[in-house]
């Protein structure tokens, strides 16, 4: 039977910190992700070599409004006909878009210095971050890989993004998937 993680009762940071520290390697696909959120499991990211087989994929599928450019574009080119100049703009404010995500809030010298240690980690690959920009993806997935010939993978699905409210302080609804072939198919998904 899975576990229940709501924040309340159980929190879903301390598995999750669990289950990264035997982990060699990790898929996140979350709705929003945040500095404060990724200071409590850098650490454990941090111990990795940085390789396709140890390395934190992560996936951001960021909410997109209604009045979003991308879905203004996609609706007036229902094939995906963006010129290029539009599209570099539209990444252009993505990125905008996701650096005001990441440092949200009055920074602190501590978050200056997560910020710094991302940047390490993403240039030595051991985090590679992906924005989704299709269409609008609001799914919460952690994976978890690790040398376990009995269950080679663990996943937590639910609500918790990776925030610092999702992850500990708010709300949240998300369970723990240990069944073999379930993890499989989310590693298909992801």
């Amino acid at each position: 039977m899975p576990r229940i993680f709501d924040n309340i009762d159980q929190a879903l940071l301390p598995a999750l910190r669990d289950t990264l520290g035997v982990s060699e390697r990790a898929d996140f696909c979350v709705g929003y992700f945040n500095l404060r959120g990724w200071k409590k499991i850098d650490d454990l990211v941090e111990r990795w070599p940085g390789s396709e087989k140890n390395q934190c994929r992560l996936l951001v599928g960021m909410h997109i409004t209604p009045d979003n450019e991308l879905r203004e574009m996609l609706r007036t080119h229902p094939e995906g006909g963006i010129d290029n100049a539009a599209l570099v703009r539209l990444k252009r404010k993505l990125a905008l878009d996701f650096r005001e995500q990441l440092t949200y809030g009055l920074p602190t010298a501590d978050d200056e210095a997560g910020l710094r240690r991302l940047a390490s980690q993403i240039d030595s690959k051991k985090v590679v971050i992906k924005l989704h920009a299709g269409y609008r993806l609001h799914a919460k997935l952690y994976l978890l890989f690790r040398r376990d010939p009995v269950n080679p993978a663990v996943g937590f699905v639910g609500s918790s993004n990776l925030t610092l409210p999702g992850l500990e302080k708010q709300g949240e609804l998300n369970v723990d998937v240990m069944d073999h072939p379930a993890c499989e198919t989310l590693a298909r998904w992801f």
